[in-house]
């Protein structure tokens, strides 16, 4: 059997998955509308297999890196879970305080691919804080299907207060210098838009193809933003225009990047929708925003 490349899909198979995988269709709505662009072998259950993360063959920093401390803590929500749970990740060779990040996952918890995304954080010289906002129902459940389903029982405002708690946890930890930042995918884009929006300290924040906030709320944003879209992530790009016209209307301090040709989730590399050079450019300049603005001088 012909292997199955992301170049034999058309652009409409992948419009369906981000429809599925964002709860806006059911898996068996894929499978039947995918099915119209079966090939031979390649069916609607294969495209489905295809597009799904490999979580166990694409991590780049596992747990255990010699070169990281990293440990599950538990800090207080007050206005949100009461309590929540998250991966701390601080660099092995840490002399003293570092800058924070808090790191957001998806709309389906803290999986493999985020954790490995706060560890990427800790080893490019920053204390990094990965929360799961599945806390209060057992945590991430193993599979991103389940742990979609758990997420769309929680109430988004009250996630919202459980990461700007741990905002909170982490700027008064003892390894961080107070200075902290936020970055997120998708819904975790969205939670980076809004902690802008109500955190008047908040030293940058990198919403990866995030929902934007409501323009009334853009007059509260103090910290500078960096934002990357996917020029084929139609969903997401549609409010642009709006939080741009906002942004530039209140003299904001944000830069935006819309990467040419590519698709939403392309950071992720334990899917199909991950482009290489995207994703490299996209952390290169991640990275190089916090070192700017989360700097102990700041």
């Amino acid at each position: 059997m012909k292997r199955i490349s992301k170049e034999d899909l058309p652009r409409e198979v992948f419009d369906l998955f981000d429809r599925y995988v964002h709860s806006q269709i059911s898996r068996r709505q894929f499978l039947d509308r995918a099915s119209k662009y079966a090939i031979g072998s390649v069916t609607a259950a294969v495209m489905l297999d295809f597009l799904s993360p490999k979580y166990t063959s694409a991590q780049q920093i596992r747990s255990g890196d010699p070169r990281l401390t990293e440990e599950y803590v538990t800090y207080d929500s007050p206005n949100g879970a009461g309590t929540m749970r998250g991966l701390l990740c601080i660099p092995e060779d840490a002399s003293g305080p570092l800058p924070g990040v808090v790191v957001v996952h998806e709309n389906r918890g803290l999986n493999p691919h985020i954790e490995d995304v706060c560890r990427r954080v800790a080893l490019a010289g920053f204390i990094g804080l990965a929360p799961d906002a599945l806390t209060p129902l057992g945590g991430y459940p193993g599979t991103d299907d389940e742990g979609r389903e758990l997420q769309r029982q929680r109430d988004r405002n009250e996630m919202l207060e459980d990461f700007i708690a741990g905002y909170e946890y982490l700027r008064t930890h003892d390894g961080c210098t107070g200075n902290v930042g936020v970055v997120g995918f998708c819904f975790g884009g969205w939670i980076s838009n809004m902690m802008a929006t109500r955190l008047p300290d908040l030293g940058a924040a990198v919403p990866f193809y995030g929902g934007q906030p409501d323009a009334a709320l853009v007059p509260q944003i103090q910290a500078p933003i960096l934002l990357h879209f996917a020029e084929q992530d139609e969903r997401v790009n549609a409010g642009w225009p709006a939080y741009e016209a906002a942004l530039k209307a209140h003299e904001k301090d944000y830069t935006a990047y819309m990467y040419e040709g590519l698709q939403h989730g392309f950071h992720n590399d334990t899917t199909p929708r991950f482009d290489p050079e995207g994703a490299k450019l996209a952390w290169e300049r991640t990275v190089a925003f916090f070192g700017e603005h989360l700097d102990a001088e700041n």
